[in-house]
């Protein structure tokens, strides 16, 4: 079809210059117009569907947000579990629906805070919980019977599921019962944010047999949430989220399936974490394809029966890597319309980044403005009142094939190395991320893209407060431990420790074990470190 004048005309000004290339934030051309023909070949009933109906593409539930808002979450955790028992009850108070842990970096390596690796960080990007002890101050006086509770955790995830299993047992909710999510993505860790501990094989054996339990003992809590957030951060492009982020979920399917498991059993509970970046309509079209991509394969590569198998239910978090130390106040705009852009994708659970998460963990008032914001997207704007809003524009539509297939590519390439597994061995993941964030980083110092306060509209900036944490943490929590450690039956942790190794020389599930060690209020560390004597500790091969 010849281009008509309309189209024509785009691409020039008026005295006949023609205008720079336009790209989405991750490099794909976008056209001056869509039209019609850009979506030939969709249909509606097989690519599309009606909200709630396969493949899930405008939704998963059929009224939308008209039956239930997003769960609007807000990530906590600083310092002691007494100091973040105190903002999760005043983010509570002020209209949060749900918990969202952050662990110190020692937490999440596992590793005590007296360990000589944990020195200056302890409490500084999340809080410390060395033992069941510390979990039971954190979620001291909060009903585990009437939250979801959301934690970010994944080489010891197991060790922090069994400590909030046994936190619900102490104050009288069954396991059954229990409600939330544990991040629990191991692959993720080795293609992107690096806080691995086991070699990948040792880790997914961990993370199977964490989901087996929980699939038997706890069926309301979502066994794992399958997170492409940490890709995109690294710098991936938004299809290589998708892409990599959905195929770490296959990844997981196969393993589950291989141990015996039927797949319906447990993939009602596996769920996805996305970014949403700063490229509004990119990002829309790629939670959309998320969908039908996941409804499609559960339905036709494993053959899941449930339609609850097929539905891609995700937790949403605005993008931490768009925002800026310079101007922070900016932040407050960015993380309004990345909201606003998941809640158009739509989202199960959101996230909003505080505008001072650039430069240190968030103010009470910085937290505040990040909660109303998606609460003003709720009452305010209208965009809950119906579903997929936006499904039918000519550009979502398009956006939303060409990303799907583009993802699909990258499917079908992992598939050919053997798995994700044997994918992230040979470093092709990562290798794929460097390039794409390579890419970027060019495109910034060329001018290309513009980031505000950054390479364009700078000025001189006024001193920001922001949250300290000092390390008056780290002493106090040295002194708890080892408190800890001698008031309990060192005799009862011992035997727990050595049937944990045990246990990891062969093949049974291993929670148990860790159940077991948590109740002897055994330390996340001497959990780990008995791991590590069985399958030691993962040092990766660079990739350049």
């Amino acid at each position: 079809m010849a281009k008509t004048e309309t189209e024509v005309s785009a691409k020039t000004v008026d005295d006949g210059r023609e205008l720079k290339s336009f790209t989405t934030i991750s490099g794909r051309a976008i056209e001056p117009l869509y039209r019609p023909e850009d979506t030939k070949g969709t249909e509606y009933d097989r690519d599309l569907g009606d909200p709630g109906s396969y493949p899930f593409t405008r939704g998963v539930h059929k009224t939308a947000y008209r039956g239930k808002t997003w769960t609007m979450r807000q990530f906590a955790g600083f310092g002691s579990a007494a100091q973040t028992n105190e903002r999760f009850k005043y983010l509570l108070a002020h209209g949060s629906m749900g918990l969202s842990v952050a662990f110190d970096l020692p937490t999440l390596m596992g590793r005590d805070p007296d360990h000589e690796l944990s020195l200056g960080e302890v409490g500084k990007c999340g809080v410390a919980v060395t033992s069941l002890e510390d979990m039971e101050t954190l979620f001291d006086g909060i009903p585990l019977g009437d939250v979801t509770t959301s934690m970010t955790i994944n080489s010891p995830a197991a060790m922090l599921v069994a400590f909030y299993l046994l936190v619900g047992e102490k104050q009288g909710v069954p396991a059954e019962k229990l409600a939330g999510t544990v991040q629990a993505d191991i692959l993720k860790e080795f293609i992107a944010q690096k806080e691995y501990i086991f070699p990948p094989k040792a880790s997914m054996r961990i993370i199977v047999d964490m989901i087996e339990f929980c699939t038997e003992k706890m069926p309301k809590w979502n066994t794992i949430s399958i997170s492409g957030y940490h890709i995109r951060e690294a710098g991936s492009t938004a299809a290589q989220e998708l892409a990599f982020t959905l195929r770490d979920g296959i990844e997981y399917v196969q393993w589950c399936v291989d141990r015996g498991m039927d797949v319906d059993s447990f993939a009602p509970r596996l769920s996805f974490f996305f970014n949403s970046h700063s490229d509004f309509f990119e990002e829309i079209a790629k939670f959309r394809a998320a969908r039908r991509i996941w409804a499609r394969t559960m339905r036709e590569r494993f053959k899941a029966k449930n339609p609850r198998s097929w539905m891609c239910r995700f937790h949403t978090q605005t993008a931490g890597v768009s925002l800026t130390a310079q101007q922070p106040v900016n932040n407050v705009a960015r993380t309004a319309l990345q909201a606003l852009a998941a809640v158009l994708g739509g989202t199960q659970s959101l996230h909003t980044n505080s505008m001072d998460e650039a430069l240190a963990l968030p103010t009470e008032e910085a937290v505040t403005i990040a909660l109303r914001t998606q609460q003003i997207i709720a009452e305010e704007t209208g965009v809950a009142h119906t579903a997929d809003p936006l499904g039918g524009s000519y550009f979502v539509e398009k956006l939303t094939n060409d990303i799907e297939a583009e993802a699909m590519e990258y499917i079908r390439k992992i598939d050919a190395m053997g798995g994700m597994v044997a994918a992230v061995e040979k470093g092709f993941p990562q290798r794929e991320i460097g390039e794409a964030s390579y890419r970027f980083q060019q495109s910034m110092e060329s001018g290309d893209k513009i980031v505000v306060g950054v390479n364009g509209y700078t000025m001189e900036e006024k001193p920001f407060d922001i949250l300290y944490i000092d390390e008056t943490t780290a002493r106090e929590q040295t002194a708890r431990v080892t408190a800890m450690k001698n008031r309990r039956d060192k005799a009862r942790v011992e035997r727990a420790l050595e049937g944990l190794k045990s246990g990891a020389k062969g093949t049974a599930n291993l929670m148990p074990l860790i159940v077991e060690a948590s109740r002897a209020y055994a330390t996340i560390g001497e959990m780990c470190d008995a791991l590590r004597e069985v399958f030691g500790e993962y040092e990766e091969t660079p990739v350049y």
